[in-house]
Formats: structure tokens, C-alpha cells, sequence
């Protein structure tokens, strides 16, 4: 039982490690608290997708993303141009003035686009297979017979992050309805996005 509960919490300090981290998910998954539009969704679908790959990467996955840095590579060219497209809308966004959280919700995205833009910033993204996958996977099962209790605190970890970074960000609408405010924000989200499509292509 002690080695359970050791090998649940060295994943729920693992992967909170891991999704704290300042990142294209994140910064999208803040966005959305703070607007407001379909937190639930996004939240469902960022948590969902982690436990998804936290399984696979501790269930064996990591071994066979080890044999394929072709498609790893591909992914993350794909994944970097999506970034840089990303960073640049948010950028024109606040160099127009756009997208302060109004209070009649003018402006909301639909559910479709809200879903499809955070599927593609969690499964387009090379980092998901390296480091959630790859990286969780092996120091799960090092656990030995322990691993899927580390894989549940991991996936623990993961549900109360987005859930609080989602559902928190909620608290700054009043702060988000000044315009200016969105511009600091989505100068930061496009600063984020760009670096580290840059960097990812750098690196392929």
C-alpha cells in the first residue's frame, strides 16, 4: 500500500512538473477561462487528452514513439506552423484592440472552432509524445507493478491543473474587460506561441 500511494504522488508531482509549465495549452486553456466560452469543454477535452496519453506512454507507447522519429519530426513541423499561426493571430489581435471580454459575450466563439483549435494545440504538438508519453511512461514503469498507480496520480495532477487554470481564470473578468488588459494578454499568448513555434522547428 506504501509503495501505491509513493508511486501516485511521484506522478502527481511528475506531471504537474511537466503541464505548469507556461505553454501554447495553457495559455489557450486561460484564454478561454477568462473569456468565458466553453471552459467545460476544454477543460474535459485537455484532461481527457492527458489521461489518454498518459496511459499509452505508461501502458508501453514510449517505447514504440522511440522507434519513429520520422513521424515525431513531421508532427512537429506541423505543430511549429500552427504555433507561429496562432501567435500571430493573437497578436493582431491586440495590436487591433480586439477581443475584450464584453459583458453580452459579443464576439464568442462557436463550441466547433473552441474544440477543434485546443485539439490541435494538445495533439499537434511533438512535446505531448515526448514528454507525456515518452518521459511519464518511463519513470512510471520504473515503478514496476506500482506504474498505473503513478499513471492516476499523473492524471490526477493533470485534472486539477486545467480544472483550476480553466475555471479560475473566471475570476479575472472583471480585470479582462478593459481592453487593455486584453492587449497585455494576447501579447503574451502571442509571444508564447511564436517562441516556441520557433523553437520547435528550430529544433527538428
Amino acid at each position: 500500500m506504501t509503495s501505491s500511494l509513493a508511486a501516485a504522488a511521484a506522478g502527481l508531482g511528475t506531471g504537474l512538473s511537466l503541464i505548469v509549465a507556461i505553454g501554447a495549452q495553457n495559455a489557450y486553456v486561460l484564454r478561454q477561462g477568462a473569456r468565458r466560452e466553453h471552459v467545460g469543454p476544454i477543460v474535459a477535452i485537455c484532461a481527457a487528452s492527458d489521461a489518454v496519453l498518459i496511459a499509452a506512454g505508461v501502458g508501453g507507447l514510449g517505447a514504440l514513439v522511440r522507434r519513429m522519429p520520422t513521424a515525431v519530426t513531421v508532427i512537429a513541423w506541423i505543430g511549429a506552423a500552427f504555433l507561429v499561426t496562432y501567435g500571430l493571430l493573437a497578436a493582431r489581435r491586440a495590436w487591433r484592440h480586439q477581443d475584450h471580454l464584453a459583458a453580452d459575450g459579443a464576439g464568442e466563439k462557436s463550441l466547433r472552432t473552441a474544440v477543434l483549435t485546443c485539439l490541435a494545440l494538445t495533439w499537434l504538438n511533438p512535446h505531448v509524445y515526448l514528454d507525456t508519453v515518452l518521459l511519464l511512461g518511463t519513470v512510471g514503469n520504473s515503478y514496476g507493478s506500482a506504474h498505473w498507480y503513478f499513471a492516476l496520480g499523473a492524471i490526477t495532477g493533470s485534472v486539477l491543473w486545467f480544472s483550476g487554470l480553466g475555471f479560475g481564470a473566471r475570476s479575472l473578468g472583471a480585470l479582462l474587460a478593459r481592453p487593455k488588459a486584453w492587449r497585455v494578454l494576447d501579447g503574451v499568448i502571442a509571444v508564447t506561441m511564436i517562441t516556441l513555434g520557433v523553437a520547435m522547428a528550430a529544433r527538428t
